[in-house]
């Protein structure tokens, strides 16, 4: 089992950037693969970037909205998957969360699906002012 905390979360303005943390417990950690969900002010919650584990390439996956301004990466040494967030826009607003999967994330397409994951963090919030 493994427990995921984010961190980084906060008030930044329009254009600016943030870089989110999620600290996992475990010895377990580089073989999970890890996800970014969203869930803003009246939505659902929804994909925002994925890694998955080493031994499969360490392969990317973004939501076409965050696509050109976040990058996902990981340091296994540090037991920590990141998110870091360029450009940021009011619409981005939302509480973030990080997940991990134990299969690793195998078919980059199933990174989408919150069902993927087995453990979730408890998010952190982040605001952008217009």
């Amino acid at each position: 089992q493994v427990q995921l905390v984010e961190s980084g979360g906060g008030l930044v303005q329009a254009g600016g950037s943030l870089r989110l943390s999620c600290a996992a417990s475990g010895r377990t950690f580089s073989s999970y693969g890890v996800g970014w969900f969203r869930q803003g002010p009246g939505k659902e919650r929804e994909f925002v970037a994925a890694i998955s584990r080493i031994w499969y390439g360490g392969r990317t996956s973004y939501a076409d909205s965050v696509k050109g301004r976040f990058t996902i990466s990981r340091d296994n040494a540090k037991n920590t998957a990141y998110l870091q967030m360029n450009s940021l826009k009011p619409e981005d607003t939302a509480v973030y969360y990080c997940a991990a999967d134990p299969a690793g994330i195998a078919t980059i397409g199933e990174a989408h699906q919150p069902g993927t994951y087995d453990y979730w963090g408890q998010g952190t919030q982040v605001t952008v002012s217009s």
